[in-house]
């Protein structure tokens, strides 16, 4: 926790320090890729650099983790810091590159609120900047070993061995390790990072969940995995950029480098527990496995599936979808479509509703999708009775949610 120096300080001159936070940011990866180029070539999303969004999942984390530390000083926010460490641990992030980023970031501290920054101001800062870098060390550290205790973490090649175009714009691709060794073990929700070289000669990477269940304990551990990627449609380079390359260069035969799994929205549910899974566009695939999953271990309890597209033709793995919800003995499907097929439900159509959906007592929910879906959902179920401890969730790129999902 924080010193109680410190933390009168930090109460002092958090409204000036969350205000300028945008600027701050800005400022930030400015002198950071002006002296590290490798790091927006090599490990930043470019995307979420041109679109902004980074700056903000930045801002939002540092400043959400310096209001918990002073209005709640006994708790530390775990939900926050295991979802920031499962995403920086997909990507390699070492914990020598902390050093770096408080280097530039404090820099561009001072640079923008000048004066205001004294000594006084400039220690109880990096205290809490220093107490959330330690803290994310320690737990990548431990995500870390565990991925390599079977000798199977870190970066590997793995070799395409089928390719299935789902819709018009997401593709599954089915690989396998490339040097013939075990696949690492998973838990149905987790997702890997595939880093490609792009024809700049950058390497990019990006997250895609695991679609499909690891199977049952027990049983012999298959060397396949899946993951689906759907492509976007950026409005300007390089939005995109990974889904497409995968899209247009990958076909059966190709070769990628997988990190191990990662990602804290994993099933944990046992037989007794109701689970809801809500998705939206290609969110479904986390939640695909998931259900499977439920089918294979004989889930008892209800099962409530929730799914939101533009339509049925763009409803990834939906015959899955319906397939394995179809063979659990106490699950309902719910699907919303924009644009539906003749004959749909009108009470279906649009925007997700959950006033008509009967949610169980004690419901355990998984939601993935867009934030504006998310937030609704989840705002939904918490009206309906759901805990918002029993609430959990993924989003792929800069967390923006961060701040809002603590309680």
């Amino acid at each position: 926790m924080l010193s109680e120096q410190s933390a009168a300080t930090v109460r002092a001159t958090l409204p000036t320090v969350g205000g300028a936070l945008g600027e701050i940011s800005d400022r930030f990866y400015a002198g950071l890729f002006s002296a590290h180029p490798e790091l927006l070539r090599d490990l930043f999303n470019r995307g979420n650099q041109s679109s902004g969004t980074q700056r903000q999942a930045l801002a939002g984390a540092f400043a959400a983790f310096a209001a918990q530390l002073i209005e709640r000083p006994d708790v530390r926010p775990d939900a926050m810091l295991n979802r920031i460490a499962n995403k920086h641990a997909s990507l390699g992030i070492a914990p020598e590159q902390y050093p770096v980023v408080h280097k530039y970031l404090f820099a561009a501290i001072v640079d923008v609120l000048g004066e205001a920054i004294t000594p006084a101001v400039a220690s109880a800062w990096t205290e809490v900047y220093w107490l959330m870098a330690n803290a994310l060390i320690a737990v990548e550290k431990r995500l870390y070993a565990a991925s390599e205790a079977d000798g199977l973490g870190g970066w590997r090649a793995w070799e395409v061995v089928e390719r299935v175009e789902e819709t018009a714009d997401v593709a599954t691709f089915l690989v396998r390790p490339a040097d013939g060794a075990p696949a690492p073990g998973f838990r149905p929700g987790q997702y890997i990072s595939v880093r490609v070289e792009l024809p700049d000669g950058a390497r990019q990477a990006r997250q895609y969940s695991l679609a499909g269940a690891p199977g049952r304990p027990g049983a012999p551990a298959s060397s396949v995995r899946r993951i689906g990627v759907k492509r976007v449609h950026g409005d300007s380079a390089p939005d995109g950029e990974v889904s497409n390359h995968l899209h247009a260069r990958v076909e059966v035969g190709s070769t990628l480098e997988l990190s191990a799994p990662y990602g804290d929205l994993v099933l944990d549910a046992d037989s007794r527990t109701p689970v809801l899974l809500a998705s939206a566009g290609i969110g479904v695939t986390p939640m695909i496995a998931m259900l499977e999953q439920l089918v294979v271990t004989g889930h008892q309890a209800p099962v409530t599936v929730v799914h939101a597209d533009r339509s049925p033709a763009e409803h990834a793995l939906r015959e899955e979808h319906e397939a394995y919800a179809a063979k659990l003995g106490d699950a309902m499907t719910h699907f919303w479509y924009e644009q539906p097929e003749p004959g749909h439900p009108a009470d279906r159509t649009g925007l997700v509703d959950l006033s008509a959906v009967a949610v169980a007592s004690g419901t355990r929910a998984y939601l993935c999708g867009p934030l504006p879906f998310m937030r609704a959902v989840r705002g939904q179920l918490i009206e309906k009775g759901v805990a918002p401890a029993d609430i959990h969730y993924e989003v792929f790129g800069p967390d923006l949610w961060l701040a809002e999902t603590q309680n």
